[in-house]
Order: structure tokens, then C-alpha cells, then sequence
């Protein structure tokens, strides 16, 4: 190898990597430390930023509906100050429709599952009754109710010394939660108010430090990814309230118990991609077999035509392909997803997943052509020519 200017530079850069390489593999836990304290320190704007690109979705839809001009400087304080209303009144219509029924269900679950499980036990002793074994191994089950209700509130008064044990511990806690989200939605409301300054200035920098052709495909894919995950975020949005409602609707025609609580139930658990409507399904069948098993029969029939409706009709055109992803590499996002990062890694990985397909099949696609390109070439070059002085 010729020792140029060229090639000493990159044995060097070769040389820092492999002492960088040695140095984090032996010292990996200090290096993870350290890691961990950074993103200790940067955890606030990380997550004002992740805020940021969530109120951004519908602040975008807000503004094109504001009568103002693009060029008036109101136009965009008013759109951040009617989005975060909009949230904020989402969030205290849920806290304060849904919790009172809430603690209603919970008041009658109180009454009824005693008086379902001695239904059950009643119908089993008719079932059984010509075999005393059995007959007596259920007549032998007790549950003492009174015994049951002291028992959880001994526990629940332990758990609550422990607590106050802990008193100063849980309110460092506390505080430094509530400082994280502040300092998080102050960075997000500057990230909002001021995105296209920034989007330029990171432009500029990036063109300043980086070649044009990186420069280039970094935007490219920052665009791809933005447009993927906010067309996911609205049409998943969308489509759970749809559901939502469509479940509330047909539960109060139908009369069947728990219609507000069931559809904001499954209206919040649709956004947890395929199984996530399941979910709100499996707990308003119970709630609804505690009071009289029949709804509940009722209401599972009724889940699954409205589930092969929103599926073959509203989730194709709400949705439709804007992820453009198949359905068995959603599958695969949501499963690892969901294995990795929980319900939040349900809702990144898809189109996080989206974005890499995207862009492997532009790549797949570019080599591809370039092969058929480079074979049409060499089958011109391996055509045979003509002998010299023979008549054609």
C-alpha cells in the first residue's frame, strides 16, 4: 500500500477507532456511567423534543384553519396556545367523564361479583348434583367477603407506612418529575414557536460540516421519517375515536351497561396497533358478565361485526397506506416493539419500521436497476462483429 497523504490519514482515523474500540470494551461499565448520567442531564429536551413533534401534528391542522395570513405573527401563538387547550381539555374531559363511571363500575363490581360467583355456584350444585364428591368439594368453598375487604385494606395501610417511611425519597421523586416535564414543555412550546429558524440553522450547520451528498440524504431521511410517523399518529388517532364511537353508539342502542366507559376504553386501547382493541374488548366482557352474562355474549358479537367493519372499511381509508408497511412486518414491529419498549415501543417501532423499509426498497430497487443496466451493457459488448471484407 502507497503511504500517501490520503492513506496515512485514514491508518490513523483506523488507529483511533481501534484504541477507542479497546478502551469502551474495558471499560464498558464506566463508559455506560457515564452514559446513563449524559442522558440523565438530556432526558428534558429529549423528551420537550418527542412533545414538540406530538403537539406539532394537529398545531399544523389548527393553523391552516385560522383566518390569518401565513406572514402574521399572531397566527402562530394563537395556533400553539388553541392546540395546547385542545389537549388540555381532552385530557380533563376524559378525567372527568370517564372517572366518575369509572368508580361507579367499581362501586357495583363491589355487589355483583359476589352475587355472580354465588349464581355460578348455584347452577354448578345443579349441574353436579348427582355427584356427591363434587358436590361436597363446592359446597366446601367459602369466601368470606368481610375477611377479604379487611385483608386489602390491612395491606393497603401497610403499603401506606411504607410509604410514609420513604416520605422524602418519594417527594425528591415527585419534584424532580414535575421539574423534567416542565423544563420538557417549556423547550417544546421554543421548538414550536420558533421551528422553521431551527430547521434552517440545523441546514446551515449541517451543510457547513458535512458534504452536500450527506447533507442531502440526512434531510431526506428526517423528511421521510416525519411524514411517516405523523401521518401514523393522525390516522391511528382518528381511527381509534372513530371506534370509539362507534362502539358507544351501538352499546346505548342497544342498552347494553357500561356504553361511555366501554367505548372510551376501547377508543384508547385501539391506538396500541392489532391488539390493542382486543384489550378493551376481554374488560368490558367481564364487566359485563359480572352483571348479566348475556350482554356479555351480546357484546362480544357485537365487537367482532364492528371490528370487521372499521377493519375492511374506516381503517383503509383513514389510515390506509400511509405507513406503507405489510402487514406481516407490522406484525413483527409490534411484537418486538411491544417485547422491547412496551406499549410505547408498539407505537414507535411501526413506523420507525415503516421508515427502513422504505428505505432498504429504495436501495434494493437502485442496485437493481444498476445491475440490469451493467448486464444490457455487457450483452452489447458480447455481441459479435461482423468479419472485415464479408458482404452483410
Amino acid at each position: 500500500m502507497e503511504l500517501n497523504d490520503s492513506n496515512i490519514k485514514k491508518l490513523r482515523w483506523l488507529i483511533v477507532f481501534t484504541v477507542a474500540v479497546v478502551v469502551i470494551g474495558v471499560n464498558y461499565r464506566r463508559v455506560f456511567a457515564v452514559f446513563m448520567m449524559i442522558f440523565g442531564f438530556i432526558s428534558p429536551f429529549l423528551l420537550g423534543g418527542v412533545m414538540a413533534f406530538i403537539l406539532n401534528v394537529p398545531m399544523r391542522r389548527i393553523e391552516k384553519l385560522l383566518p390569518m395570513k401565513e406572514n402574521n405573527r399572531l397566527r402562530r401563538p394563537i395556533g400553539l396556545v388553541l392546540t395546547l387547550l385542545f389537549v388540555v381539555g381532552l385530557l380533563l374531559l376524559v378525567i372527568f367523564v370517564v372517572m366518575p363511571q369509572l368508580f361507579e363500575t367499581f362501586m357495583s363490581l363491589q355487589n355483583s361479583i359476589p352475587v355472580f360467583l354465588a349464581g355460578v355456584k348455584k347452577g354448578a350444585e345443579d349441574l353436579f348434583a348427582q355427584n356427591p364428591e363434587i358436590l361436597d368439594y363446592i359446597n366446601g368453598i367459602q369466601i368470606d367477603w368481610k375477611s377479604f375487604s379487611e385483608d386489602v385494606i390491612g395491606f393497603l395501610s401497610s403499603g401506606a407506612s411504607t410509604v410514609l417511611n420513604s416520605t422524602i425519597t418519594a417527594a425528591v421523586s415527585i419534584v424532580s418529575g414535575v421539574t423534567t416535564f416542565g423544563i420538557a414543555l417549556v423547550f417544546a412550546i421554543y421548538i414550536l414557536l420558533q421551528k422553521e429558524t431551527l430547521s434552517a440553522q440545523m441546514k446551515k450547520l449541517m451543510r457547513a460540516f458535512l458534504p452536500d451528498r450527506v447533507t442531502e440524504n440526512i434531510l431526506s431521511v428526517a423528511d421521510l421519517a416525519y411524514n411517516t410517523f405523523s401521518h401514523f399518529l393522525t390516522g391511528q388517532c382518528l381511527e381509534a375515536v372513530i371506534l370509539g364511537t362507534m362502539f358507544f353508539i351501538t352499546l346505548s342502542v342497544l342498552r347494553l351497561p357500561y356504553a361511555l366507559l366501554v367505548g372510551v376504553l376501547i377508543a384508547f386501547t385501539a391506538l396500541i396497533p392489532i391488539f390493542g382493541a382486543f384489550i378493551g374488548c376481554v374488560i368490558g366482557a367481564f364487566l359485563m358478565l359480572m352483571v348479566k352474562p348475556l350482554d356479555a355474549l351480546l357484546f362480544v358479537a357485537v365487537f367482532f361485526i364492528l371490528q370487521q367493519i372499521e377493519g375492511n372499511l374506516i381503517y383503509p381509508h383513514v389510515v390506509g397506506n400511509s405507513v406503507g408497511l405489510p402487514s406481516i412486518w407490522v406484525l413483527v414491529a409490534v411484537t418486538i416493539g411491544g417485547s422491547a419498549m412496551g406499549i410505547a415501543g408498539m407505537l414507535i417501532f411501526i413506523p420507525l419500521c415503516s421508515v427502513l423499509y422504505s428505505l432498504l426498497r429504495g436501495t434494493v430497487y437502485a442496485r437493481l436497476e444498476k445491475k440490469n443496466q451493467e448486464q444490457k451493457k455487457n450483452r452489447g459488448k458480447a455481441q459479435p462483429q461482423p468479419e472485415p471484407g464479408r458482404a452483410k
